[in-house]
């Protein structure tokens, strides 16, 4: 008798459902903000604080085009893991468990990190 071999799941060929490309962007989020976020937040608060004239320096850093990007890409990280972790935390507690709230709770998360960022973005260009 031949044995069955469990079969390979190549993840990225398979189609998610929204909820679990949420999560997946949650978690991803998460270990972004925390391992490079905080350093960079932290060493940029040091040099910011360090003198009037380094100040000066750092605010003018900050206006270069491809550093505004990445500010945005990081707020971006930052409201998606926000609204996901109040999606998550609802569902904890057994608010929009079912399939159809599911959905929706998982697409409003995504516009809402979205629609957030955009705002944010327009101010801060």
């Amino acid at each position: 008798m031949q044995r069955k071999r469990p079969k390979y799941l190549n993840l990225v060929k398979i189609k998610q459902p929204l909820g679990a490309v949420v999560s997946m962007l949650h978690r991803i989020s998460g270990v972004l903000l925390f391992f490079p976020g905080i350093p960079i937040l932290l060493c940029s608060l040091q040099t910011a604080m360090d003198s009037p004239q380094s100040y000066i320096e750092f605010k003018s850093f900050l206006a270069t085009p491809l550093i505004k990007g990445s500010l945005i890409l990081a707020m971006w990280f930052f409201l998606h893991h926000f609204c996901a972790g109040i999606r998550h935390l609802a569902m904890d507690l057994h608010y929009g468990v079912t399939l159809e709230q599911s959905r929706m709770s998982g697409k409003l998360v995504l516009v809402m990190g979205i629609l957030l960022t955009i705002l944010i973005g327009v101010k801060l260009w």
